[in-house]
């Protein structure tokens, strides 16, 4: 609403504001009601405009409103009380009704306005004329100065002069409505404007006041932040460089580096805080600000940062430490179940038995040499950890030399021991591998050598049992005979290979430092069959020779004198003799050639021939009777057997 709209009724002077306030800051407002020129109409016409010139803020702390109403009837102060109920009543703290003092003396009237504030929404309170007044020279308008009181009681109000420039702004005297105020309008705008320069300056001042005390507090943490990480923080890990030199000691090494993490962590997430504080004060800040806001948080991250790798790069040496030491553990677990192995004595019972301990014994020696290069392995990334440079080189973080030194001096220690250890071992499976294949031959000539008495064995079972016949003719005995040599050419073969095999065997027993089997029973089996087979040998190549020379003279029977028959007849009554004789052993023990049968086969082949000799003398006596008569005078006589 402009002034000008209304400026005959603002002339009239129904109601102002002054630019004083009561003891709540609340602005005051008059209403000096004359029962001649009072309109309801003007009066809230004059109230709109009034009360559309202070700001939100002064409006929330309420108006005092003072009703004059000395020179007005009781029912038009009564409906003023009720108009200001619906033109502003949250606005209103408290009104004041001014009457003279017989008015209220008379009590005339039925309104009891403490009764009505819960209704109205405000307190109503009377004042007389002559009670609690004050006139306050210092904040009247020019023209209200000799037409006006300012009346409070001074339980309710204090007149104070305002400090609050926005106040000043819209409760200055250009709200007077008089026509000699309104042509000086010009000035009080350029006061306005001078005033709203100067609380603009102030603002700018509060505002610059309070960035750099913000600004203050964030280098102040950022100081602290970084002389904690670049102090106590960087002392933690220098003294703590240790990889330790076990599995335990590395875990605890680990548990105490998880507790340096938890300090650090609370230190960044004070960091993390720092960075959004200094993110939002660099969207909103000036160019020397941004300058000095980026140069703190360029410190801080670089700061953090180093930290964080240094503790990234020692979280990762104490996990590579731990893995060493535990495929150092295991590799020794290793080497002690394989020493042991070696140092136990072997006695295995037969050949498969040595041959399942050496396949063991190597699948263990395997199994260190794999964990060896795993040590191998593990060793060098530990090393390799422990000796990256860092990213950021800083003197005061980096491990003491000594100590590094020491470190590396003890994995290269662990990582020649191990290998010094495997190289022992290696030996002693050597020596034993050796051992086992000793005996593993022992047990294979001591098999071998039983296999030749078996087979000698087998040789004279068979030359007792199938070798009877003695041929049909002189032709087939020599075959006879030579098959004969032959069979005990591969008889005296099996016997020199049993005879080389138990001296191998007394060898390596030698060389074992053992007592073997052969030294007990063997060796005099297989003497004892091989004197049986010679002599067994012997007897049937005896045989063979006399039935080859029998079968000789036999056969030029036909074309011999006479005196050749006797010759024959003894020949085969010898053979005859010697067929049905047994085979007698060096220990005295008797064994025939064949079956019973056999040998009756064999001297029915002699007898045939006999009968072909007599036959023959038969002929010859027929043919030459006196030859034959003077050979059966003069030789002997020839028998046949039956």
């Amino acid at each position: 609403m402009e002034a000008n709209s209304i400026l005959p009724i603002l002339k009239k002077k129904l109601a102002f504001l002054s630019g004083g306030k009561d003891r709540r800051s609340g602005l005051i407002l008059t209403i000096p009601l004359n029962s001649d020129q009072t309109s309801m109409e003007e009066l809230s016409a004059t109230l709109d405009y009034l009360l559309s010139i202070p700001s939100e803020k002064c409006k929330t702390r309420g108006f005092t409103v003072i009703v004059d109403g000395r020179r007005s009837q009781w029912n038009i102060v009564k409906t003023v009380v009720l108009m200001l109920q619906n033109v502003i009543p949250a606005e209103v703290s408290l009104v004041c009704v001014v009457k003279p003092d017989e008015f209220w003396d008379k009590k005339v009237t039925h309104f009891c306005f403490w009764k009505e504030k819960d209704r109205l929404g405000f307190e109503v309170s009377p004042l007389s004329q002559h009670t609690h007044t004050h006139t306050h020279t210092h904040t009247h308008t020019e023209s209200f100065k000799n037409s006006l009181f300012y009346l409070c009681r001074s339980a309710d109000c204090a007149l104070l002069p305002s400090f609050d420039p926005e106040t000043v702004l819209q409760s200055a005297p250009a709200w007077c409505p008089m026509e000699e105020e309104l042509l000086a309008q010009p000035q009080v705008m350029k006061l306005l404007d001078s005033l709203r320069e100067q609380y603009t300056k102030y603002q700018e001042l509060c505002r610059q006041r309070s960035k750099r005390a913000q600004l203050d507090e964030v280098h102040a943490k950022v100081l602290q932040v970084v002389n904690w990480l670049q102090g106590p923080g960087s002392e933690l890990l220098k003294t703590h460089q240790a990889i330790g030199d076990s599995i335990r000691a590395a875990q605890a090494l680990q548990q105490k580096h998880e507790e340096i993490e938890s300090q650090h962590s609370e230190w960044f997430a004070v960091y993390m805080e720092l960075n959004q504080q200094i993110a939002a004060l660099l969207s909103a800040g000036e160019e020397e600000e941004v300058v000095e806001l980026k140069a703190l948080q360029q410190q801080l991250s670089d700061v953090c940062y180093r930290q964080a790798s240094q503790l990234e790069t020692r979280q990762n040496v104490l996990q590579a430490a731990q893995i060493f030491h535990s495929t150092t553990q295991e590799l020794s677990q290793q080497l002690d179940g394989l020493l042991g192995m070696l140092c136990a004595d072997v006695s295995p019972a037969d050949g498969a038995s040595i041959q399942q301990n050496l396949k063991l014994l190597e699948e263990k020696l395997q199994t260190v040499e794999s964990g060896l290069g795993s040590l191998r392995q593990k060793g060098t990334v530990l090393l390799e950890q422990m000796c990256t440079p860092w990213p950021w080189p800083l003197e005061e973080t980096e491990s003491p030399a000594g100590e590094q030194q020491d470190n590396v001096q003890h994995i290269q220690a662990v990582m020649e021991e191990m290998e010094l250890r495997k190289q022992r071992c290696e030996d002693m499976v050597d020596v034993r591998r050796l051992k086992m294949l000793q005996m593993v031959q022992l047990f294979k000539c001591e098999e071998d050598a039983l296999q030749a008495v078996e087979w000698l064995s087998e040789l004279l079972d068979a030359l007792l049992k199938t070798h009877v016949r003695l041929g049909d003719d002189s032709q087939e005995t020599k075959t006879m005979l030579d098959k004969h040599k032959k069979f005990v050419d591969v008889a005296q073969s099996t016997y020199d290979y049993g005879r080389q095999l138990l001296q191998a065997t007394v060898v390596l027993c030698q060389s074992l430092r053992c007592t073997t089997r052969s030294s007990g029973d063997t060796l005099p089996r297989l003497n004892r069959v091989w004197k049986q087979f010679s002599v067994t040998a012997d007897e049937r190549q005896q045989r063979l020779e006399l039935a080859l020379n029998f079968h000789t003279v036999a056969e030029r029977l036909v074309c011999v004198e006479a005196e050749a028959l006797d010759d024959v007849d003894t020949l085969g009554k010898t053979l005859l003799d010697r067929i049905s004789m047994p085979v007698i052993f060096p220990d005295g023990s008797e064994q025939f050639f064949g079956s019973p049968t056999d040998t009756a086969a064999a001297a029915e082949g002699v007898r045939e021939r006999l009968l072909l000799v007599e036959e023959r003398r038969l002929q010859l006596q027929e043919r030459h009777p006196a030859v034959l008569s003077a050979a059966t005078r003069g030789g002997p006589r020839i028998h046949v057997l039956y």
